[in-house]
């Protein structure tokens, strides 16, 4: 008898261990320290990587936030934006709010290649690409936080969800609030991560009509006319101008002290303080560029984990343009 139930309990020990294995995601978890035992210097390689970037060029810094943000509003942050067109795959980088302009993908690779020689098949692309903003934004004197690791990377990309989940620079207030609701983020998540907008510059193409348009009031009219210089009413659709004429290179809170003097390049930048709901926080950071950098880094932790992939969902691509 005593045999027969330890062979029981036995085969009670092995039936649960099967069912945990077909259900994988039971205890799939994001971790600080996902990657200790496996790949134990893929932070520091990855940090270095685009350190090296940014030192190669600052504006970079932007350009790899923003990568960062158009993966995850996009099926989640699984990395989607960075694979190239297949038989099966209409590429993002063909999305309106991405062609021309969506940048760092070399970048990306780069550091990705620099795990692979060190740790190979273990570091998703996804979470690459969540450690180079953090590491971006830092390398440029703006706030770090923590990045909880283990993301998966996808099989597939979404070319009309690119189109149609991406804020774009012409939206108005609602709209682009009602976008940042849609994957869980608050007005006040929304006002913080635009403030991303302190980096980079944008093309002409997306500030034409703001510049020219006559008998607004919320442009100033200095600025707009300075901005015209380099964004003729025809033809230089790609000339560049900084989202911040202060201090474009520099992370800091005077995006929103911009916005506040009627200077935003953006429609969507100047809608944050028109008479909205938004104006206040606004306000609020352009006085306090502690607690823009506070809200800016769990702004940033929420958004990077949107619609994860965890556990046996997904993959981890060798070549982040590509499917295994």
């Amino acid at each position: 008898m005593g045999s027969l139930i330890s062979f029981h309990n036995l085969f009670t020990i092995v039936s649960f261990l099967f069912l945990l294995s077909n259900f994988p995601c039971i205890n799939a978890q994001l971790s600080s320290t996902f990657y200790d035992a496996t790949c134990p210097n893929a932070v520091a390689t990855i940090r270095t990587s685009i350190r090296q970037a940014v030192s190669r060029e600052r504006r970079m810094a932007a350009s790899l936030i923003r990568l960062h943000f158009h993966d995850c509003f996009v099926q989640g942050c699984d990395a989607s934006i960075l694979l190239d067109d297949a038989d099966t795959i209409q590429s993002e980088k063909n999305a309106f709010p991405n062609a021309g302009s969506v940048r760092g993908y070399q970048v990306i690779d780069a550091a990705k290649s620099a795990v692979e020689r060190i740790c190979p098949g273990v570091v998703s692309c996804a979470d690459i690409l969540t450690l180079a903003a953090r590491d971006a934004s830092v390398a440029v004197g703006g706030p770090s936080w923590n990045v909880r690791l283990g993301r998966r990377d996808s099989t597939t990309a979404s070319i009309s969800r690119a189109n149609s989940d991406l804020p774009a620079p012409f939206h108005e207030l609602n709209v682009i609030t009602d976008l940042f609701a849609n994957k869980g983020l608050s007005e006040r998540d929304m006002v913080a991560l635009s403030g991303a907008h302190t980096l980079g510059q944008s093309q002409c193409q997306n500030f034409r009509t703001r510049i020219y348009s006559n008998g607004t009031s919320d442009i100033d009219a200095g600025f707009a006319s300075s901005r015209r210089r380099q964004c003729p009413q025809n033809g230089g659709d790609a000339n560049l101008a900084p989202l911040d004429l202060v201090t474009p290179n520099s992370f800091d809170n005077n995006y929103y002290k911009n916005l506040m003097q009627r200077k935003g390049l953006l429609h969507s930048d100047q809608v944050l303080f028109n008479g909205g709901s938004s104006d206040g926080i606004v306000s609020e950071y352009s006085r306090n560029q502690q607690t823009f950098y506070s809200d800016f880094g769990s702004a940033m932790i929420k958004m990077s984990e949107i619609e994860l992939l965890l556990g046996q969902n997904g993959i981890v691509r060798r070549v982040c343009g590509a499917v295994n």
